[in-house]
């Protein structure tokens, strides 16, 4: 059975990642592990909004516990993709982003990508899963 990823509403960021050259694989279009990167930096663009980063979200560390990715169509050199991002299933230790991610071509809105990564907060200090931290909790759970 395939996944099937539904998203929550609202999407609360977005923002446009340009398609490198070097995201394009021998298909001649943007490669799965090169979907994994954008998403990447996407979320790494929703977190700076407030000054974090993984390594410090608020008080936390940040660790992806799973992805999951639905491809729905091909991205190519020269694509601008536009990245939405949701944010659901907050518990005391971990929440779920979910990415949409679409880019324009003759006028037409195609969806190239659905997404969700699992993210759980964690101390690299002391290598282990540890509480979210108020700061970051707030954030999260403005729509």
């Amino acid at each position: 059975m395939r996944i099937r990823i539904t998203f929550p509403s609202p999407f609360i960021y977005s923002t446009v990642i340009p398609v490198r050259i070097s995201d394009v694989n021998y298909g001649g279009h943007v490669g799965n592990d090169s979907i994994l990167s954008i998403l990447h930096e996407a979320r790494l663009r929703f977190l700076k909004q407030w000054d974090f980063t993984e390594m410090d979200a608020g008080g936390c560390g940040l660790i992806m516990a799973d992805s999951a990715i639905q491809y729905k169509g091909e991205a190519f050199y020269g694509d601008d993709l536009y990245v939405e991002i949701a944010v659901a299933n907050l518990t005391s230790l971990s929440f779920d982003l979910f990415y949409q991610m679409t880019t324009f071509r003759n006028l037409v809105c195609v969806t190239i990508v659905k997404a969700k990564t699992g993210m759980i907060c964690f101390d690299y200090g002391q290598r282990k899963i540890t509480e979210m931290p108020l700061s970051l909790r707030l954030n999260l759970e403005m729509k």
